[in-house]
């Protein structure tokens, strides 16, 4: 199953990457950073642990745990009033039953510019309207989605507060925010804003804190020096190539490198 929504730094790509396999575990799968789930939705854990900070993210996902009919409802009006000025006027209404915010989110997401999410110092969305019109995909089933996520348990936290959860047969995927556009050049500048260089070392030390319990640990992050220094007792670390796919055109996108990371329990 493909994720419903569209992620800076999703992994839709890494999913049937020959280099990445899912071993064996007994307990439960745990992503601390879930954002559009690509994993999650492709290995199909029997039990899960789920959680992200964004807060509307993850209030989108129980929304459809929990009523996925009414928030699908919802999104068939909003392909029928899809349009520049009903983007607009829409970008500025707080919705208030928890269908309809998760229906607004998922609008949002299909309809602005590259699937970014971005707020202003007000939490307010602020992303202008993108060229794409299909606000549902017919492969968009969020009857499956909900039955996907009926043994998940999903909340909004700060990262430390899942992976302290992990131990001995659980697995964990970890894939914090990252941005790989300046891997060689400026890395540790350009990442700042997004995940500091202090929960970077914060994420490892938690990880390996797992780790030590008995739990598997997958981590995805920059290919940097700095990176594999910080994770210099790993028992795998594999460079992984891809194109990225975040510009526009194809001529915007550009070879880069990830680092695929395991711990033993």
């Amino acid at each position: 199953m493909k994720p419903f929504l569209k992620w800076a730094g999703g992994k839709r790509w890494l999913a049937n990457r020959p280099e990445f396999q899912i071993p064996e575990y007994s307990g439960r799968y745990i992503e601390p950073f879930l954002g559009s789930g690509a994993i999650f939705f492709h290995h199909n854990p029997p039990v899960s642990l789920l959680s992200d900070l964004n807060g509307d993210l993850i209030e989108t996902y129980l929304a459809i745990k929990e009523n996925w009919s009414a928030v699908y409802a919802c999104l068939e009006q909003y392909q029928e009033s899809h349009g520049k000025d009903f983007y607009y006027r829409e970008r500025k209404l707080a919705r208030t039953s928890a269908s309809e915010r998760a229906a607004q989110f998922i609008y949002f997401n299909k309809t602005c510019w590259n699937g970014l999410y971005r707020v202003n110092r007000l939490g307010e969305f602020n992303v202008p309207i993108g060229t794409k019109t299909k606000v549902m995909s017919p492969d968009d089933d969020l009857e499956a989605i909900s039955n996907r996520l009926s043994n998940s348990t999903l909340s909004s936290c700060d990262f430390s507060d899942t992976i302290e959860q992990a131990g001995d047969g659980d697995l964990l995927f970890v894939d914090p925010p990252y941005t790989t556009a300046h891997n060689m050049n400026g890395f540790l500048k350009y990442n700042e804003t997004i995940f500091s260089w202090e929960d970077q070392k914060r994420l490892r030390d938690c990880c390996e804190a797992a780790s030590l319990r008995g739990a598997k640990v997958i981590i995805l992050n920059a290919d940097h020096p700095s990176v594999r220094n910080l994770y210099e007792g790993a028992s795998d670390i594999t460079i992984l190539d891809r194109y990225s796919v975040i510009s526009g055109n194809a001529a915007g996108r550009k070879k880069t490198s990830e680092l695929l990371i395991t711990l033993p329990p």
